[in-house]
């Protein structure tokens, strides 16, 4: 239960895929000047996150290891056009929204990053938590990023005018500009509650520390190219 319970939280804030693993900017940025687009945009992804997961971790020992990142996109691209239908059938409006970055949802690098490193080794369910929080902390991200940018910038939350109509909105906040700004304002708030709480993640240094690790087998070259250690 621990185990289940911390796979799920992990994608909520000490691994957030937004704010701490830097994965999904292009939507994070672009989709965000309202609230109701963040939110549309975060539980597409959910939806393809939790089902891609599901399904890689299904058929992990049938894929072929060589052909495991082309798999992956199929399956992945299957689920968005499953999504694609479902939202320009029901809410049109969304899909008008966020025009592009639905079907880019295919070669969002969280789901792809999330099939590799941890559906493709772990079981169906704890995949299926795995997609659902990273989903619910990107879906977290986007919704309060929009919410800011929409309150600053036009006055108004979920198009509801919240805004005094004398105080004029700050409409910087829903340029690109704007945007990178709060986004950086909350990685940076994200950073702080962990030191103030204790819970940020040690990252080593060297084999054990690298990404590249299991490829290498963590035996890195002695030397590097031009003889340096």
């Amino acid at each position: 239960m621990r185990e289940k319970l911390k796979v799920f939280s992990n994608g909520l804030l000490k691994e957030n895929p937004s704010l701490r693993l830097v994965l999904g900017t292009c939507p994070t940025l672009a989709v965000t000047t309202l609230a109701v687009n963040g939110l549309g945009m975060g539980l597409a992804a959910t939806f393809v996150l939790v089902c891609s997961n599901i399904a890689i971790s299904a058929l992990r020992r049938v894929i072929p290891d060589k052909v495991r990142l082309p798999a992956y996109i199929t399956v992945i691209a299957t689920f968005v056009t499953v999504l694609q239908m479902l939202v320009k059938a029901f809410v049109p409006a969304l899909d008008s929204a966020l025009g592009i970055f639905l079907p880019l949802i295919v070669v969002n690098c969280i789901i792809l990053g999330r099939a590799e490193m941890f559906a493709s080794k772990h079981s169906v369910g704890l995949s299926a938590l795995d997609g659902l929080g990273m989903g619910l902390g990107f879906t977290g991200t986007l919704v309060v990023m929009g919410s800011i940018r929409e309150l600053l910038g036009a006055g108004t939350l979920f198009g509801v005018q919240i805004m005094p109509e004398f105080v004029d909105p700050m409409t910087l906040f829903i340029t690109p500009p704007g945007g990178f700004f709060v986004f950086g304002v909350l990685m940076a708030l994200v950073i702080w509650i962990e030191i103030k709480t204790d819970n940020r993640k040690r990252r080593s240094i060297g084999c054990e520390g690298c990404p590249s690790a299991a490829v290498c087998g963590g035996k890195c070259p002695e030397t590097a190219q031009g003889g340096e250690a």
